[in-house]
């Protein structure tokens, strides 16, 4: 049977699919929007409509509070540089809102350059506020932030009182953990589809079983799975439910499941189940191919396009599944149990395609990347030539250039990668060795004494290194050098249309990109394979390191 790939990108904190049609207000939108989320279950949900020929968005934002309420376009996922809309409603029932912005992760100032977000209505009604307001997607204001084609993200947050004087020139109180985030694509949201399309249908879970989550900040806890037996021939599924516990729903962060090697042999009777870095020998078959990921903002309901179906049971070679959950649990709370999990909607027929997923990123290593401390933003690049996305004549052409690719259950490509070559290594440590070995390379990291130049220099050596590629299928690897990347000219910005007005003097503050005072001697810190968000590419990565580094 034909095999479709669906690309899943994974960007930390990737995973980003959007949130369901769960809508919590008792109150009826103002107007009919092409699109709603639920941003907090009981507490905060959103709609909105994009008018493309008006160049303008409008939204509706309900909250159960009488207090002041605030929807952000965030750069970044976090205040700092975001532009926010605080809006409420006074006790005459008049509704204010102000255009906001964050420099930093505290109280947003008065936009003082052009005012960009504007109230059309607004009330409250049985503890709830709803507010309708509009702005233009590009507003060409130094203190907002564009709203573009691809994913945004939202920031929101409220408070149980009006701003004091509750007038427009109002000061907000500090809203303390009453806020929230969700990244999705507001230009080309897909509405999710809601349960009911799959009522009747049979299902599989993967789920745990009242796991007690550890009193530690972070967990990675990992579960074997086995195809149920009842699924004798090969079935497809056609959709499926990320089942998030509500008793654990404020310390669950992501959920992956991956697919065990076909050659995966367990002891039915006592499948691996403990946190990933202590079974990690047991599961090591488990962690390349992933089947399915979740992540906080994360839609739960996922169909699957109508050609295609995930495959399950019968001669489908995968028989084990492993769900990894990470929890974060930052305030050290105990006897906190979990049944999060997936759940598969199995169709009554066969579709036209198998269905797999594409997985592409940076391994976290000192060969893949090395980050200087303290360094806000650091770049490494991946390029792809205009001959290969029109078509390569080699799969290997389309892929390579990317740091690291991953192609499930392919004939004739089991996966590709590249890295910073040995000799540019070598060059760098300033050493007269003739080999690299790995052990000495991550050791002479930890022993770098950081500085803002080395930081430059550390960027230039990334931006024209050498590399070597690495494909093919495991254990018969190919390996090609290219002396640097390809040369790359980026797209022209195009220029916003919209004259802002205003104070033209008001600038943005610019990010730096490492901290900058006395010279540091601090210790770059690796995250094991096993810790990493999404540990993909494992056995070939490990084949490698063996052929080039010993």
């Amino acid at each position: 049977m034909a095999k479709l790939c669906i690309i899943l990108q994974f960007i930390i904190s990737s995973l980003v699919i959007e949130n369901s049609r769960a809508i919590s207000s008792p109150l009826a939108p103002y107007t009919t929007y092409k699109h709603s989320i639920e941003l907090q279950k009981y507490v905060a949900d959103l709609w909105w409509t994009v008018d493309d020929n008006e160049q303008e968005i409008t939204f509706e934002l309900h909250m159960k509070t009488t207090g002041w309420i605030a929807l952000g376009i965030s750069p970044a996922g976090g205040m700092t540089g975001a532009d926010i809309a605080v809006g409420w409603v006074d006790q005459t029932g008049s509704v204010h809102l102000q255009d906001r912005y964050a420099s930093a992760d505290e109280l947003p100032i008065f936009d003082n350059t052009t005012i960009d977000w504007f109230a059309v209505k607004g009330r409250e009604v049985s503890g709830w506020t709803a507010i309708q307001f509009k702005r233009l997607l590009d507003t060409c204001d130094i203190m907002d932030v564009p709203i573009k084609s691809g994913t945004n993200i939202l920031i929101f947050a409220y408070a149980m009182i009006d701003p004091v004087p509750s007038g427009p020139n109002g000061e907000i109180s500090y809203h303390g953990s009453r806020r929230g985030s969700r990244a999705l694509p507001l230009r080309s949201y897909v509405d999710p589809p809601s349960e009911d399309i799959f009522a009747g249908l049979d299902y599989v879970e993967f789920r745990l079983n009242n796991y007690v989550v550890p009193p530690t900040d972070t967990t990675d806890y990992c579960k074997i799975y086995k195809v149920p037996s009842s699924y004798s021939v090969k079935r497809h599924a056609i959709g499926h439910k990320t089942i998030v516990d509500s008793a654990s729903q404020d310390l669950v962060h992501h959920l992956l499941m991956y697919e065990c090697d076909s050659t995966a042999q367990f002891n039915d009777n006592n499948l691996p189940a403990g946190l990933c870095d202590q079974i990690y020998q047991e599961i090591a078959q488990c962690t390349s191919n992933i089947a399915n990921g979740w992540a906080v903002g994360g839609d739960y309901m996922v169909a699957f396009p109508k050609e295609a179906g995930y495959p399950i049971g019968g001669d489908f070679p995968i028989k084990y599944y492993m769900v990894q959950v990470h929890y974060d649990n930052p305030n050290l709370l105990s006897n906190r149990t979990d049944n999060s999990g997936i759940r598969f909607y199995i169709g009554k027929e066969l579709r036209q395609y198998d269905l797999g997923l594409l997985t592409f990123g940076t391994d976290s290593s000192a060969v893949a990347l090395a980050i200087p401390p303290k360094a806000q933003k650091f770049i490494v690049d991946s390029y792809c030539s205009a001959n290969a996305t029109m078509g390569g004549e080699k799969i290997k052409d389309e892929i390579c250039l990317h740091r690291m690719i991953y192609y499930p259950r392919m004939n004739n490509m089991y996966g590709c990668m590249n890295m910073n070559s040995p000799q540019a290594w070598l060059s760098m440590m300033n050493t007269s060795s003739s080999s690299l070995n790995y052990t000495e390379l991550q050791q002479w990291l930890l022993n770098l004494t950081w500085t803002p130049e080395r930081a430059v220099q550390w960027q230039e050596f990334y931006n024209t290194v050498s590399r070597v590629l690495i494909y093919g299928a495991a254990p018969n690897l190919q390996f090609d050098m290219m002396p640097s990347l390809p040369k790359y000219e980026d797209l022209k910005p195009v220029p916003c249309t919209k004259d802002p007005s205003g104070n033209k003097n008001t600038t943005r503050p610019s990010p730096t990109t490492f901290s900058q005072g006395t010279t540091t001697n601090k210790a770059i810190s690796y995250v094991s394979t096993i810790r990493q968000d999404i540990f993909v590419f494992l056995n070939l990565i490990l084949i490698v390191m063996t052929v080039i580094f010993m």
